[in-house]
């Protein structure tokens, strides 16, 4: 992991982000960290990144966690069981 200024990525991003392929580099600025330049493999690994910070995302993940704590939820078999017998939707061309 390396930690750069702010003005040095500036000033030389693109290097920056090949080295990021070989691990995060720590945004700093007046000395403080303010960012994380991250490399992403592939499309899949950007979506969890992004979801993993969405607040959205998260609050129907805590909201979702409390209706199975409060047994509000359906058991893992019957829901690929329905899942599984599901019509599939169609488009009409």
């Amino acid at each position: 992991m390396r930690i750069a200024p702010v003005a040095d990525i500036k000033a030389r991003f693109s290097a920056y982000l090949k080295a990021s392929e070989e691990g995060p580099i720590i945004v700093t600025k007046n000395g403080k960290p303010v960012a994380v330049l991250l490399a992403m493999a592939d499309e899949d690994e950007l979506e969890r990144l992004i979801l993993a910070y969405s607040p959205k995302f998260q609050n129907v993940l805590r909201t979702a966690e409390k209706q199975i704590q409060d047994g509000l939820g359906i058991p893992h078999d019957e829901f690929w069981h329905e899942m599984e017998n599901e019509p599939s939707q169609q488009t009409l061309a």
